[in-house]
C-alpha cells in the first residue's frame, strides 16, 4: 500500500499548488523585468509600480521582486518584450493575447499551435484589435458577444489552453461571459 499514506497526499497536493504558485511567479518576475528596463529602474515608474502591486497582491516574495527589478535594470539583462497576438476564435470572438517574451519566433509558433491544434488561425496585426477598446492596461470589447453553450465551452478550452503556455500574460476576447 505504498503511496497512501497522509505524508503522501500532503505532498502531492504541495506539489501541485506549488507548481501553480511558479508559475504565476514567472510571469510576474517577466512583467517586472520588462517594466524595470523600461523604467531603467525607477521602482517609482507608474508601470512599474503597478506590476510590483499585481506581484505582491498575488503574494510574490519580496525578494523575487527586487531580484526581477535588477534584473531588468542591469545592462546585461535579456531582450524581454511585450508582444500582442489577435485572433478570431468559436462564434466569432475576436481574442487579443498580451505576453512577455525574450523570443518573440518561439511564443508566436506555441500560440500558433494552440490555434491551429484547435481549428482556429491567429489574425493578421489590426484583425481583431478594433473590436476593443483600451483603457489603463485592460482591452475592455466594444460589442460583448453573446455565445452559445457550445461556443463557449470551445473558447473556455481554447483560452484554458493559451494560459498553459508560460510567456502569456493576458487574454481579452469580445464574449459576453467569460471576460
Amino acid at each position: 500500500m505504498s503511496g497512501h499514506n497522509k505524508w503522501s497526499k500532503i505532498k502531492h497536493k504541495k506539489a501541485a499548488t506549488d507548481a501553480v504558485k511558479s508559475k504565476m511567479f514567472s510571469k510576474h518576475s517577466s512583467l517586472i523585468t520588462m517594466e524595470a528596463k523600461k523604467a531603467k529602474g525607477d521602482i517609482n515608474s507608474p508601470g512599474l509600480a503597478a506590476a510590483i502591486e499585481r506581484a505582491k497582491k498575488d503574494s510574490m516574495p519580496k525578494e523575487n521582486i527586487d531580484r526581477a527589478v535588477a534584473k531588468g535594470s542591469s545592462s546585461d539583462s535579456a531582450s524581454l518584450q511585450e508582444v500582442m497576438f489577435e485572433a478570431f476564435g468559436p462564434g466569432g470572438v475576436a481574442i487579443l493575447i498580451t505576453a512577455v517574451t525574450d523570443n518573440n519566433n518561439r511564443t508566436n509558433q506555441e500560440i500558433k499551435h494552440v490555434f491551429t491544434k484547435a481549428g482556429y488561425q491567429l489574425g493578421a496585426p489590426g484583425s481583431a484589435v478594433w473590436a476593443f477598446s483600451k483603457i489603463d492596461s485592460v482591452y475592455k470589447p466594444n460589442l460583448p458577444l453573446n455565445l452559445s453553450d457550445e461556443d463557449g465551452e470551445k473558447l473556455a478550452n481554447l483560452i484554458e489552453q493559451l494560459e498553459d503556455q508560460d510567456d502569456i500574460q493576458d487574454i481579452f476576447t469580445t464574449a459576453d461571459d467569460i471576460n
